[in-house]
């Protein structure tokens, strides 16, 4: 069908727009751009994120800091308590008590730097809980315990040692003066007593403190450390064990006991002792070289240095760039004769090393164990062991060409600057002297015919080393 007329047009009726729809899209629009503004900021959380984890008190860190104590692992208590102080910056017994595990920890460092640095900061920690609360009798008792261990001998010279003494012994009594029921100010007063050589007077107070609390380690530990100092030993290890009965995961009291055994020359006790210590951190997966050295100087005392150098060299295993580790290896090479051996582990000890001579002394597997180069230790009453060992086998294996006596020179002067007034040290400083004099004498006979002194002289005046040598202990561990 056809229809005519004009053609048709097919067109949209406009609708008109609602108001209302624009508005609802607008707000809508404002909406979605603050949500993601805010989000960006931090301000709102996404939705489906994880339940926040509740915020930690200052009271959950120290418990926390109380349970790795009573534990044995020193160092997880001690950053316990360092994150309690973080959220509670003005409660003194939080710095106290982490000043006090501070000062045990210190015993089980390796090296007096190590040692001097860990008392320092329980020094600092002490000094903030005094600042806050300077009439706290706990606080000032655990300053003059703190003061105390800082005033190691082999760590500060006499005038210091005495002045952080006096200022110990100053605490203790303004602590008992505050409280005189306070049971651990009289056992830091008997232990800053005892280092002031007043032993009668210690041992009064420290058995009133075992009379007030029995049930405190302390207590124990400072009687057995009094008692030991009297020369009581078996009162000494009886004290030891009833601290190691109310603190049994502590290692320190252990190597205590072992170190006392050993003095008895009971080897099989001491080491006894010294590995349930080594238990207790692989217990623990701390790596801690203390037992090992403690074993290994057992049997070095006992004759036994092949067992004891493989004890050194699990302390190594834990500690690659200790020095005072291969200074220990050094002397026990060198009480077993084995002179090439104790040389680059004297090195490290004294001089430094690479990080090849390193390995090479801790036969490392450089593809798999660390490679660090060791950075060598001065010299100290710690260290001086080392220093004459080091010297004197350098002068033993010089030879006409190398530098061996030139270095043993330079170790002696060092030697004789520092301890010159001590007898010993200076009657093995010298023999090794004469070695050296003896040796580039027989030089200077090659190259000119002049006489020198035979080759029984030197080896006599060897062996007299050797015999003074074998009878020195290496430094505590």
């Amino acid at each position: 069908m056809y229809l005519q007329g004009r053609d048709p047009h097919f067109r949209r009726v406009r609708k008109k727009s609602n108001p209302y729809r624009v508005l609802a899209l607008v707000v809508l629009i404002v909406f979605f751009i603050t949500l993601l503004t805010s989000i960006g900021k931090g301000d709102v959380q996404p939705l489906f994120l994880p339940t926040p984890t509740p915020t930690r008190t200052s009271d959950s860190f120290v418990n926390e800091g109380k349970s790795h104590f009573d534990a044995g692992n020193l160092e997880a208590a001690i950053n316990a308590l360092k994150r309690a102080a973080l959220l509670d910056p003005d409660n003194s017994e939080i710095f106290a008590e982490l000043a006090r595990i501070q000062t045990y920890s210190s015993a089980l460092s390796t090296t007096d730097a190590d040692r001097s640095q860990r008392l320092a900061e329980a020094l600092e920690s002490i000094d903030r809980a005094k600042e806050i609360d300077p009439e706290n009798s706990d606080v000032l008792a655990i300053r003059a315990f703190v003061l105390d261990w800082n005033a190691n001998p082999f760590l500060v010279d006499a005038a210091t040692e005495e002045d952080l003494l006096n200022r110990a012994e100053a605490e203790a009594l303004m602590a008992l003066q505050i409280d005189s029921t306070n049971t651990l100010a009289l056992a830091y007063y008997a232990e800053v007593l005892v280092s002031q050589k007043k032993w009668n007077q210690a041992y009064q107070y420290i058995q009133q403190a075992v009379e007030r609390d029995p049930n405190l380690m302390d207590v124990h530990r400072i009687m057995a450390f009094t008692y030991e100092t009297l020369g009581e030993y078996n009162l000494s290890i009886q004290s030891y064990k009833q601290a190691i009965e109310i603190m049994p995961n502590y290692t320190y009291l252990y190597i205590a006991v072992g170190r006392i055994y050993r003095h008895l020359q009971l080897y099989d006790q001491a080491l006894e002792n010294f590995a349930r210590a080594a238990n207790l951190n692989q217990q623990l997966g701390i790596k801690d070289p203390t037992p090992y050295l403690a074993i290994a100087n057992t049997y070095a005392q006992d004759g036994e240095f092949f067992a004891a150098a493989l004890n050194v060299q699990q302390a190594l295993s834990f500690t690659p760039a200790n020095p005072s580790v291969y200074g220990q290896l050094g002397v026990i090479y060198h009480k077993s004769r084995n002179y090439e051996g104790a040389i680059p582990a004297l090195q490290c000890s004294i001089e430094g090393c690479s990080a090849e001579v390193s390995c090479e002394v801790r036969k490392c597997n450089p593809e798999v164990d660390p490679m660090v180069s060791v950075e060598g230790l001065p010299l100290s009453g710690s260290t001086i062991v080392n220093y004459f060992t080091y010297g004197s086998v350098l002068a033993g294996l010089h030879r006409q060409g190398d530098d061996k006596c030139d270095r043993a020179m330079v170790i002696f002067t060092q030697i004789r600057d520092k301890y010159a007034e001590d007898p010993t040290v200076m009657s093995i400083v010298r023999a090794g002297e004469e070695i050296c004099s003896y040796s580039m004498g027989l030089m200077y006979q090659d190259e000119t015919g002049d006489d020198a002194v035979d080759d029984d002289a030197a080896d006599n005046e060897t062996d007299e080393l050797q015999t003074e040598q074998s009878t020195s202990e290496a430094p505590e561990e």
